[in-house]
């Protein structure tokens, strides 16, 4: 296969767009649904745990393809998207009821997000996606870009512990028995890290597609890590 070419910082990709999606749409489902604990065999989490470790997949791809930059942006573009979604759950809900809807416990048991909640989901979200797309874009200029498998599962050992950790703590502390908290942390973190380890042959297939059709393979040489710089940075190989 013909080694893809630099390319200018600000040119189209066919299927950038349709990954950002993906992964907005991920994050969202997962904030509504994590609103229900369940039991899941032998593990005990939030419901937004089964979806949820799909945005870490697609944060790898992210940053395996298209680099640190570009996956800084999409991560910003998701907890923007949470924010708004959050905040207008919270407004609606706040709003009267009409007289005749009789569904607005219903309502704010399910959809009525307490800023405490919010302000978990988001910090540990920023935390989490932003390590993980740190470490996997480090490791692929130490490694050369070799060895996808121990950059994917690395970042997310490291990602997933910041995320998991830093929600349960800052939405249930005083809230739930320690128990209940180490139960829920433990279970998330094996789940998700599984996950991301049961689909790292799809990670490798999907990487390998998007490198071909993308003609992008990029490595993250000279790239400000800064998480606010949202300016385009220099391209590097």
């Amino acid at each position: 296969m013909t080694k893809p070419v630099p390319q200018h910082p600000m040119r189209g990709f066919r299927h950038l767009d349709t990954i950002t999606a993906l992964f907005v749409t991920v994050l969202l489902i997962s904030n509504v649904t994590s609103t229900k604990i369940v039991d899941f065999g032998i593990f005990t989490f939030d419901g937004g745990t089964l979806l949820f470790p799909l945005s870490y997949i697609f944060g790898d791809i992210l940053t395996e393809v298209y680099g640190y930059a570009r996956s800084r942006k999409v991560i910003w573009t998701g907890f923007m998207a949470a924010l708004v979604m959050s905040v207008t759950f919270m407004v609606v809900g706040a709003l009267p009821a009409a007289t005749d809807w009789p569904h607005q416990e219903a309502y704010d048991q399910i959809l009525g997000l307490t800023p405490r909640i919010v302000m978990a989901s988001l910090i540990a979200y920023v935390v989490g996606e932003f390590s993980n797309s740190f470490i996997l874009a480090k490791l692929k200029v130490a490694t050369k870009g070799r060895q996808l498998w121990v950059r994917t599962i690395s970042s997310t050992l490291v990602g997933q512990v910041l995320d998991t950790g830093l929600f349960i703590a800052i939405a249930f502390w005083g809230l739930f028995p320690p128990s209940l908290m180490v139960t829920l942390v433990v279970s998330n973190y094996i789940f998700k890290c599984g996950v991301e380890i049961l689909f790292t042959p799809i990670t490798y297939g999907l990487t390998g597609w998007l490198k071909h059709q993308e003609n992008e393979d990029f490595y993250d040489r000279h790239t400000n890590f800064n998480p606010f710089h949202l300016l385009p940075g220099p391209m590097s190989r």
